[in-house]
């Protein structure tokens, strides 16, 4: 193919075609070798997520001046991996059809010459028509890509259109060059408030078809100009927004003033705004205009919808529910009963109280819980109220307005109920959540309203709450420690999931189940359980339920052996005594002694102080690790008389 490719009139592609026959692509090759998805496409696009955020509205610009005359839009990063896909119902339907999609790689090495692998490969921008894509099925298209700098002048990425072969012209790929100079200008603005010049290059990011609502204005506070999309989110019309003016709109708006002069920035901060309805949230943005003098004397400010900022990030860095009901297994009566209720129950707006010893599954069903429901879409937010210190739970779970404190974040913070808005909010060990603290949680239940420290506007918010407990919360009540009320508003819809030791049915499909998933985790053999072995695991008490069980399997896992259950109630091989079995039903002789290890306690204690040392005593990490709350890691900790330093 190299011999056909010196026909055309363009060096970059018969060194394209050369690249391509290097790599072995075959021309009948119809989607990308290399596609992305799940954790590992939700992982990249965390890394690049400023790239994403900053070419977003320009690219959607790009597109509404060519919508409808079959074109779509692409964002790739570095490697050639799809980021962003914007375009035409029909054009974008036959894309699909060939997998470009976010997680494909369009690198030459993956899928041939196309204006984006082939722009990256020659660090410029380059127009591919017809059959001078190296593959066939793209032999339908023109493509106009060029690839993406950042102020370093790194390559990071490409922006790419693609159409019709006889529907694209040269001035296409000038397109394309002029909207990656806007984003590598943007770039520089983020990055050192340097990109913007003079007045009347505000450039095209006020047209109405961003999704943000976006204001221009001068350092007096007088507004310049105003998109379509701002006026919708506040609800005023031109006329009005104008007369009303930044001071106005912004409480505070002097403050964003004197940051701007004195050089600074206001980036992505939540900020009250007086919303013709009602006092409302929104999150700012401030990108200064900076004079030939090199001083400011305009800015731009970019609103966007705060729930919608907080749900991309949610879902771009993976925090959300992950678990289902089909996700819990047993056969059980007592944890089919448990299941069946929750799914029941799953849609309902009322309150549910998990309870049942640690290592039972709790989160698990909450996260089934709420991904059963109407609110699966929306946020899962997760706070533990025995793993955060006593000061810092309520703003945590209630946020705080700017000056709250000393040290309080510039803006104030959303807390755990305003980012849930809309979703669930799993309260975890609700028992040990202050009393003072209790009395604003009953609030919040009653109300539906919540309010941030240091400010006297009550916020509504629309959550489902999930709380669990590992203690018998009516003995809480009894001893002043939980209040009654809230016990009873918190007890609308119990759930108590059943221990380890009244599941004994179901212990033989759980370490079958470990087994396999930890040593593929591990990448280890699977170590073979005998049936006495297993009679004897079914035995135990399992005071640490699912979690201990997990456990000690990885040990057994990592060390190749089955450590000795050592109960007066159950019976133990004569040659197993004080021993580890070996996988040849051989005995290590130094593991008869005490030192070796002898009971499920010795054996919870030596894997403890082995997760320890591999973590160089980091107690967070190893709690991580072993699947455990660092609160109960140091509790164990202090009964096996381990001592460490938390790195």
């Amino acid at each position: 193919m190299a011999d056909e490719a010196r026909k055309f009139d363009k060096g970059y592609i018969e060194r394209g075609f050369r690249r391509c026959e290097d790599y072995g692509v075959e021309p009948d090759r119809v989607f990308s070798r290399r596609i992305l998805c799940g954790s590992e496409l939700a992982e990249r696009m965390s890394a690049r997520r400023e790239l994403i955020i900053t070419a977003e509205p320009f690219i959607s610009q790009l597109y509404d001046f060519l919508k409808g005359s079959g074109f779509f839009a692409i964002l790739t990063d570095e490697e050639g991996c799809i980021l962003l896909v914007i375009g035409d119902d029909l054009i974008l339907e036959q894309a699909f059809e060939l997998r470009m999609v976010p997680g494909a790689f369009m690198d030459e090495s993956s899928i041939g010459t196309n204006a984006m692998g082939t722009a990256l490969a020659e660090k410029r921008p380059v127009q591919v028509s017809g059959k001078e894509h190296f593959i066939k099925a793209y032999h339908r298209w023109t493509c106009s890509g060029a690839p993406i700098h950042d102020p370093e002048g790194r390559l990071i990425g490409a922006l790419d259109l693609t159409g019709s072969k006889e529907g694209v012209h040269l001035h296409t790929l000038g397109m394309v060059v002029a909207a990656v100079n806007a984003i590598e200008k943007t770039l520089a603005l983020n990055v050192r408030n340097e990109a913007i010049i003079r007045q009347g290059r505000f450039v095209e990011t006020l047209v109405d078809s961003i999704t943000a609502g976006i204001v221009s204005a001068d350092l007096e506070g007088g507004v310049l100009s105003v998109n379509r999309y701002a006026l919708e989110m506040f609800g005023y019309s031109q006329t009005e927004f104008e007369r009303l003016g930044l001071a106005g709109l912004l409480a505070r708006w002097p403050d964003i003033r004197s940051t701007v002069l004195a050089g600074g920035e206001v980036m992505n901060e939540d900020v009250l705004v007086n919303a013709r309805s009602n006092k409302v949230y929104f999150n700012l943005a401030t990108y200064p205009i900076i004079g030939d003098a090199g001083l400011p004397y305009a800015l731009i400010l970019v609103f966007k919808d705060v729930k919608k900022v907080r749900k991309y990030a949610n879902e771009i860095l993976g925090q959300r529910a992950l678990y289902t009901f089909d996700k819990i297994y047993g056969v059980s009566q007592g944890l089919r009963n448990a299941v069946d209720f929750a799914k029941k129950i799953a849609d309902s707006r009322s309150t549910v109280l998990l309870t049942g010893e640690t290592g039972t599954g709790k989160e698990i069903f909450a996260q089934s819980i709420h991904n059963a429901g109407s609110r699966r879409e929306e946020a899962f937010v997760v706070l533990n109220c025995g793993a955060i210190p006593r000061t810092l739970i309520e703003s945590e779970l209630f946020g705080y307005a700017d000056g709250a404190f000393t040290g309080a974040k510039r803006g104030g913070q959303a807390g755990k109920f305003e980012i849930a808005d809309g979703g669930t909010i799993f309260l975890d060990e609700i028992g040990e959540m202050p009393l003072d603290l209790q009395t604003r949680l009953l609030r919040v239940i009653e109300e539906g309203t919540v309010q941030r420290i240091g400010e006297s506007r009550q916020i509504p918010v629309d959550v489902r709450i999930i709380a669990a407990s590992n203690k018998e919360l009516l003995e809480e009540v009894e001893r002043g420690n939980f209040r009654r009320d809230l016990f009873y508003r918190l007890n609308v819809l119990p759930i108590r999931l059943p221990a380890l030791r009244e599941r004994k049915e179901d212990i033989p499909i759980l370490v079958r189940l470990y087994m396999d998933k930890l040593s593929r985790k591990l990448n280890k053999k699977p170590v073979p359980i005998s049936q006495e072995y297993m009679d004897a695991l079914s035995a135990q008490t399992w005071p640490g339920n699912i979690r201990e069980l997990e456990n000690l399997l990885e040990l057994i896992i990592n060390t190749e052996a089955t450590p000795q259950l050592a109960r007066e109630d159950i019976p133990i091989p004569a040659d197993a005594a004080g021993a580890l079995l070996s996988l040849t039903g051989e005995v290590d002789e130094r593991r008869r002694h005490p030192a070796g290890v002898s009971s499920l306690d010795d054996a919870e204690a030596s894997h403890i102080r082995s997760v320890l040392q591999s973590t160089g005593n980091n107690v967070s990490h190893a709690a991580k690790r072993l699947g455990i709350g660092r609160n109960t890691l140091y509790r164990k900790m202090q009964r096996y008389s381990i001592a460490c330093v938390d790195a």
